[in-house]
């Protein structure tokens, strides 16, 4: 016993540092809850592109493009309207949303065009792409930044050119989503314009969804693969 105890208080100095070691560079990173994300990011898209395009295109082929475009603002109002009287919590996001459409249709009414609601976005498309793209070529994609909003990361760990190198992945598959997007809705807009109001509403949508779960595996198999992380959803 004095033996073995003179071997544990000989070996138990070189042992600590190195669980210290292991510990120090273990990180857990929150996740959050990701079923109400996922819910809360549908209703955004609901809210904000579905059915304000729907309506703009029902009420274009029967009312006149004037009435679609007062039934868009008609819609933002009472998408926060109701949450005002139900004393729910307005999101940021739906906010900025839903300013950046009444914008948009505010626009389109002093023109008097359904076209120019339509060539908003695909401009606000090719700006996307053109941040995404830059940030990523220049080393300090935005994509890392905005990652901060959905999953809980250590700071120290952005340092990490295995981290950077996957944001700048991210931010790429995220401009060259918005090319494609921007590419579509001019293509469509040949077709007229109730093909280029679907094409919005649809497969915009569509293809923003698609965007967000590619980019979202991407990120989760690459920190997968480094070692000393792990995941907790909350």
């Amino acid at each position: 016993m004095p033996h073995d105890a003179a071997d544990e208080a000989h070996t138990s100095p070189h042992l600590l540092p190195s669980l210290r070691h292991d510990h120090h560079h273990h990180h857990v990173i929150e996740l959050g809850r990701l079923r109400p994300t996922l819910l809360r990011g549908a209703r955004l898209l609901l809210e904000t592109v579905v059915v304000p395009t729907l309506l703009l295109y029902a009420c274009s082929n029967t009312v006149g493009q004037f009435w679609g475009l007062v039934a868009v603002l008609a819609w933002c109002a009472l998408t926060v309207s109701v949450r005002l009287s139900l004393r729910q919590r307005v999101p940021g996001t739906l906010l900025l949303a839903v300013g950046m459409l009444v914008g948009r249709t505010s626009v389109a009414l002093a023109f008097s065009s359904v076209y120019v609601y339509l060539f908003q976005p695909i401009a606000g498309s090719l700006f996307m792409a053109a941040l995404f793209i830059g940030s990523a070529l220049v080393g300090k994609p935005v994509t890392a930044r905005l990652a901060q909003d959905f999953v809980s990361l250590p700071a120290h760990l952005f340092g990490d050119h295995r981290i950077r190198k996957m944001f700048v992945q991210v931010a790429l598959l995220w401009g060259a989503s918005r090319l494609i997007d921007a590419g579509m809705s001019v293509g469509s807009l040949h077709f007229g314009l109730d093909a280029g109001l679907l094409s919005r509403g649809i497969l915009s949508t569509g293809l923003t969804i698609v965007t967000i779960g590619v980019c979202t595996w991407w990120g989760w198999s690459r920190l997968r693969r480094m070692p000393g992380i792990s995941f907790r959803l909350g």
